[in-house]
């Protein structure tokens, strides 16, 4: 059986861990003023993963958590998995040096996929993860909104979803809009088409996540692994049961 990993999500704005609703910066919740210690809880906890996001750097580019990344890996021994505002090589190079596992990349593997596919050949298919943030439109279509969602990129997810493919692309974490911080479920009808649709790729499950069952239908639905954030914040969600879940799981029988 293979595996699924769960990667516990800290959102840092202005040094505080936040979440923000359908990712509207206006809409944002707090919900304390040290990442470092959460995400020494969340290994203390058992996770192996962290998904670490830069809002400021999402909004102006930039990446500013290095040293964030520095002490979470020192410290913990977890695995970061960390993006927002990565613009260019530089800074994929930059955050890679300071320890993350894997580099995000969200609106830029949009707008700029080749780039971003010599990045994955150059630095390895398994140090980037390309994220794509989606919405249907009025016909049902997965469109790829970039700019903070307010423009929409040509092309449709499935078929931007198979050019990484294509390229030798592992990671993909793809994201409903529409369920983002919003404690919905996760869309689970997209992440079986995708499943299906790029079959190589392990899929990242992200946004809407309630509870132990979203966890467990996430990963029958072809899942390699979910993001978990205002679940785990706000306690509806305990991590050690769900990493129990998952490991359960994978064990034959």
């Amino acid at each position: 059986m293979s595996s699924f990993t769960l990667y516990p999500a800290i959102d840092v704005r202005h040094g505080r861990i936040v979440r923000l609703a359908q990712g509207d910066y206006a809409q944002e919740t707090r919900y304390g003023d040290d990442p470092l210690a959460l995400a020494q809880a969340y290994a203390e906890q058992g996770a192996r993963w962290l998904h670490l996001v830069d809002l400021d750097a999402a909004r102006a580019g930039g990446y500013t958590l290095l040293e964030l990344v520095r002490g979470i890996v020192d410290s913990t021994g977890l695995q970061v998995q960390t993006g927002g505002g990565v613009r260019s090589r530089e800074d994929v190079q930059r955050i890679l040096d300071a320890g993350a596992a894997r580099v995000v990349i969200g609106s830029l593997a949009v707008r700029e996929a080749d780039a971003v596919c010599d990045w994955i050949a150059e630095f390895g298919s398994d140090r980037i993860t390309v994220a794509l943030d989606t919405r249907q439109d009025r016909e049902g279509t997965w469109r790829l909104p970039v700019h903070g969602w307010t423009e929409t990129a040509a092309g449709t997810l499935q078929e931007m979803a198979r050019r990484y493919a294509e390229r030798g692309l592992a990671h993909l974490l793809c994201t409903d809009i529409t369920r983002d911080g919003m404690m919905t479920g996760p869309n689970l009808s997209l992440y079986q088409l995708l499943a299906a649709e790029v079959p190589a790729l392990s899929l990242q499950a992200s946004g809407g996540v309630r509870d132990l069952a979203d966890v467990v239908a996430a990963r029958a639905r072809g899942c390699a692994g979910i993001v978990l954030g205002r679940s785990l914040l706000e306690g509806r969600l305990q991590l050690p049961q769900a990493l129990a879940q998952a490991e359960a799981a994978m064990e034959p029988g």
